[in-house]
């Protein structure tokens, strides 16, 4: 259970001054009853339990679900009714009282959230996709014993994941920045080596070329697919360039047959950021073999996850078993306990694996729950010059992993300010990437203009792209239109 809902939930048999600290501690004056299947069952409130009080109760006695202290006539609300239904309940009275707290049930009628008039139940921005099937398979891994980083999951999860892209060779990890890390240090790259990487990115990319030891080069992105392109990365070269690293940035592919060519010329290695990626098409195939590593994350809030836990997928088998002894500490695997290479402790866990191998099951069933999301959203904002949408190139698809959208030139200040009006909707929005050149830790890498990229992540946001219904979209984008327009 989630710590917020945690304040306001009592579970019975409990003791009433257990109660009041609840209440207490939630402020609100209030707690909702539960029974040991967690199905609600009534409310006491502070002033239930000062007449009790003053009736001479005492604060040491353990309540029971049969006890009159409960009341029973509650206002509850389904946990998929929309923002509109559950600020229209927020607003009512309830003889003639004001409803400060209101609980989200689901079908078992267990309270799942709790709504207030200063946290509704909203619309996240991404939550991941969690069945049955996943649930089965840690439960196959306890009871193995096998929890830890060995058991059979992993080889299972990296085979399936190989099968799924069409080939390489996978080694899974604890997560996608380390996957990036281990891809630069089995392929080879040393201290003093410079990498490339695009200014519009997540900090993990730079952190991974950084914790390898080698030296991070910022270039600008190109306006028109927010990635790098050739002209980009030729800007950037020098003696010591020895690798490129470009991202699939929210899901686009880079122009990627360009930038093999400018390697090949330069005796250069690519190393692919895919986080955001899985699914991700160029020229009709998934991504994930055009390079020498390619490297994906299954964090929470990516198409599939496994909570933590990354891929790096190798063209070269060698380069594969070199990252295998890396990420175990460097330990040899023919000499026991004998370390090969200064490695580190990268393994995923065969718990972690299981999740992987069940979401690896259902994966193109979400992504064809998420390109429906990004067409609905497509088809309106598009009708709107003062929004420019995700590109859209006919090389390429998406893996329509977070909708982002750019409001042409409005500025940060006001982007930001649109974010928050949204979140008081119950809207979660986010931010695009701040650039690596303003962030203090990395500006010393980034040298000349770096004006797309800057622009993109001064204006950029992304909207709640899992789990939502028609409805729900209709709901988000008219509120998104309305505040855009206030603040303009």
């Amino acid at each position: 259970m989630q710590a917020y809902l945690q304040k306001f939930i009592v579970q019975v048999p409990i003791k009433i001054s257990k109660i009041l600290k609840k209440i207490n501690i939630n402020e609100k004056g209030i707690v909702f009853v539960v029974d040991k299947n967690f199905k609600i069952k009534g409310s006491i409130s502070d002033g239930d339990i000062r007449r009790y009080l003053l009736r001479k109760g005492k604060l040491s006695k353990t309540i029971e679900l049969s006890s009159t202290l409960i009341n029973k006539k509650i206002i509850i609300k389904d946990s998929k009714s929309s923002i509109e239904e559950i600020l229209s309940t927020l607003n009512s009275k309830k003889n003639n009282k004001e409803i400060k707290c209101l609980p989200l049930v689901d079908r078992q009628l267990r309270v799942v959230d709790i709504s207030t008039r200063e946290k509704i139940r909203g619309y996240p921005l991404a939550s991941p996709s969690i069945g049955e099937q996943e649930l089965a398979n840690i439960v196959n891994v306890v009871k193995s014993g096998w929890i830890s980083s060995r058991g059979s999951y992993i080889s299972k999860f990296e085979k399936k994941f190989e099968k799924y892209l069409g080939g390489g060779n996978a080694i899974a990890l604890t997560n996608g920045t380390n996957a990036l890390q281990i891809g630069l240090m089995a392929l080879g790259i040393k201290k003093g080596d410079e990498v490339i990487l695009p200014n519009f990115t997540f900090g993990g990319t730079i952190n991974a070329i950084l914790n390898a030891g080698a030296v991070p080069v910022i270039a600008d992105v190109c306006k028109n697919n927010w990635t790098l392109n050739s002209t980009n990365v030729q800007k950037k070269l020098t003696k010591k360039t020895k690798a490129i690293m470009p991202v699939h940035i929210y899901g686009q592919p880079y122009e990627i047959s360009s930038l093999k060519k400018v390697a090949k010329r330069n005796n250069l290695l690519i190393i692919d950021d895919c986080a955001e990626a899985i699914g991700a098409k160029y020229k009709g195939k998934i991504v994930g073999l055009e390079n020498d590593c390619s490297c994906f994350s299954f964090f929470a809030n990516k198409t599939i996850t496994t909570g933590e836990g990354g891929m790096a997928v190798f063209k070269k088998k060698l380069h594969a078993e070199k990252a295998r002894i890396l990420i175990n500490q460097g330990l040899s695997e023919k000499i026991k306990y004998y370390h090969e290479y200064a490695g580190s402790n990268f393994r995923m866990t065969n718990m972690q694996a299981s999740i992987g191998v069940a979401q690896l099951n259902i994966i193109n069933k979400l992504l064809k729950i998420r390109k429906k999301v990004f067409k609905i959203y497509n088809n309106s904002f598009g009708n709107y010059s003062y929004l420019t949408l995700l590109p859209h190139n006919n090389w390429s698809e998406n893996s329509y992993w977070l909708y982002t959208l750019v409001t042409n030139n409005i500025g940060q200040k006001k982007r930001d300010k649109l974010i928050l009006n949204l979140q008081k909707l119950g809207i979660e929005c986010r931010p695009g990437f701040y650039s690596l050149n303003k962030m203090k830790p990395f500006k010393r890498y980034a040298k000349g203009k770096f004006n797309n990229s800057n622009y993109l992540s001064e204006n950029s946001i992304s909207l709640p792209t899992t789990n939502l219904t028609k409805k729900d979209q209709e709901y988000i984008i008219s509120k998104f239109l309305d505040e855009y327009k206030k603040i303009k």
